[in-house]
């Protein structure tokens, strides 16, 4: 995986440049070699603060973390982008398990048997005298269609999809992915308002309420 190192006004060291790279190795291994991944060290005060930005095929994952020491840091920052990474594939390989709309047949419906001609009974020909034998009645089987079993929606309340402060674009994607959200509901600084939401595909829609 391609890694990109940025340090503001601070020293990047040999061990964290290795401990960063050790875990996009390990990130690599869920999503892939073709991701790529930027790594941005700065200090604000007395705090060490580590940004993670790793970009997928069709994904983008931000992982931020700070702490008092930038290997702690770094190493919360790789933990977070980690996670996102491993429910990332677990979406993409349980959309692949589901079948899809067109492949789902019906079940055939039940044919009718088949009625057995009834036997001709003749008394007379029979020359012992023995009793005429009844011929056996077939009964028709009707089939009926079958019926889909109707599923009710299950409806969650949740006010966690709306933003409290005006963001940017970039902002809103950096703040829906730290959630670990699919949607996110925000309003621009000129005070529009947006919706965010990730398609099935994986990609990042931006619908505008007018």
């Amino acid at each position: 995986m391609d890694v990109e190192f940025t340090a503001r006004q601070v020293h990047l060291s040999k061990a964290l440049r290795t401990q960063a790279q050790e875990g996009m190795e390990r990130i690599g291994r869920i999503l892939g070699k073709a991701a790529r991944a930027s790594i941005t060290l700065r200090e604000q005060r007395h705090l060490k603060i580590a940004e993670i930005t790793l970009k997928a095929r069709t994904q983008t994952l931000v992982g931020e973390a700070k702490a008092e020491r930038f290997e702690s840091a770094l190493r919360q920052a790789i933990a977070h982008v980690e996670l996102q990474a491993q429910r990332y594939r677990d979406r993409h390989a349980q959309r692949k398990r589901l079948p899809k709309e067109e492949k789902v047949f019906a079940a055939p419906p039940m044919g009718r048997p088949k009625t057995r001609a009834a036997e001709p009974t003749n008394a007379a020909a029979s020359g012992n005298g023995a009793r005429p034998v009844k011929a056996k009645t077939a009964i028709a089987v009707h089939s009926f269609p079958v019926r889909s079993a109707v599923v009710e929606p299950h409806v969650v309340r949740s006010g966690e999809s709306i933003a409290l402060r005006p963001m940017t674009m970039e902002e809103a994607v950096k703040d829906a992915e730290f959630r670990d959200r699919d949607l996110l509901i925000f309003r621009n600084p000129e005070g529009e308002l947006y919706v965010l939401h990730r398609r099935r595909d994986g990609q990042m829609e931006l619908v505008e309420v007018p």
